[in-house]
């Protein structure tokens, strides 16, 4: 139920906020009225600010004690649809969203010991894993065999799985052409792959 002091939010803030979203991921800031009448293609100061009012009503964006706009966590939200999409034949899609998701919380359990590191060349390109890619990892000093790691061999950093052979851990390629690591000295895990992150472009 809303409460008669909270403003309703107008279908058409729908379009003002993806407009605003957008103009945050170029200048990471929400910009003056003056501006904004711009970027909502709108001529009215005042009709700016009771969109921004609707928009922190419903909990995008909020003032700083100084009276800044600033956005919220759900302002950085994005639909995750009730429907899966299928990578073998098509099949019907429900076009009705499903709940919001901030990305960073699907990806990333422990922010203070999550890292990304982004990947270069294509020893793991069996695994899902491109160059070009940016590898989600949780800093530590253990993991399992099977786990795909980034370890410290002879000074360098690489991004295999971890196994063992006749008692010692070895470093798996995911790509025939890549030989097997098979550590002479010490073998450091920095951390295990969580996530992949994976841009295309057109």
């Amino acid at each position: 139920m809303t409460d008669s002091s909270t403003p309703d939010f107008n279908p058409k803030d729908g379009e003002y906020l993806a407009k605003l979203q957008d103009y945050y991921a170029d200048w990471k800031n929400i910009p003056s009225y003056a501006k904004l009448c711009e970027v909502f293609g709108i001529a009215s100061k005042s009709w700016v600010k009771a969109v921004l009012t609707r928009l922190s009503a419903a909990g995008f964006i909020e003032r700083t004690p100084d009276g800044a706009w600033i956005p919220t966590r759900q302002f950085f939200a994005r639909p995750l649809a009730e429907s899966s999409v299928q990578a073998g034949m098509p099949a019907s899609v429900t076009e009705t969203q499903g709940e919001y998701f901030v990305i960073d919380e699907m990806l990333i359990d422990t922010p203070s010991e999550t890292t990304l590191i982004p990947v270069r060349g294509d020893s793991m390109i069996e695994a899902g894993i491109h160059d070009g890619d940016v590898a989600v990892v949780e800093k530590r000093n253990l993991a399992s065999v099977g786990d795909i790691v980034v370890a410290i061999v002879d000074n360098e950093f690489t991004l295999k799985t971890l196994d063992k052979e006749r008692g010692k851990y070895i470093l798996r390629p995911a790509n025939q052409a890549y030989p097997v690591i098979r550590p002479q000295g010490t073998l450091e895990i920095f951390g295990v792959l969580i996530g992949l992150i994976r841009k295309y472009r057109k």
